[in-house]
């Protein structure tokens, strides 16, 4: 497994936007990425403009096809503008 985590830092007054768009592409990453087993949104009602993202690959291909995905690139172009900050980080599965 590949994990990949991400952390946003959302403008304010673009949350309420962001929220459907991302909840959107987690779903068709699901959906029609046969590579994507996992695809987490996150929030902390304390940290309200941070999401965090946890996803699950099947290897760093499987990512990389995510990122290479006609709705991946679509989220990015509409939502690029939201945000403030953005952290991305990447794991291989060592062991169980």
């Amino acid at each position: 497994m590949f994990a990949v985590v991400v952390t946003f830092q959302i403008n304010p007054s673009d949350l309420a936007a962001f929220k459907p768009a991302m909840l959107a592409n987690a779903a068709t990453s699901l959906a029609d990425e046969t590579g994507c087993h996992r695809f987490d949104v996150c929030t902390d009602p304390a940290r309200p403009h941070e999401v965090f993202l946890y996803e699950l690959y099947t290897d760093a291909a499987a990512f990389d096809a995510h990122l290479a995905s006609a709705h991946f690139k679509a989220f990015d172009a509409q939502v690029a503008h939201m945000i403030a900050s953005k952290s991305v980080a990447t794991f291989a599965k060592v062991a169980s």
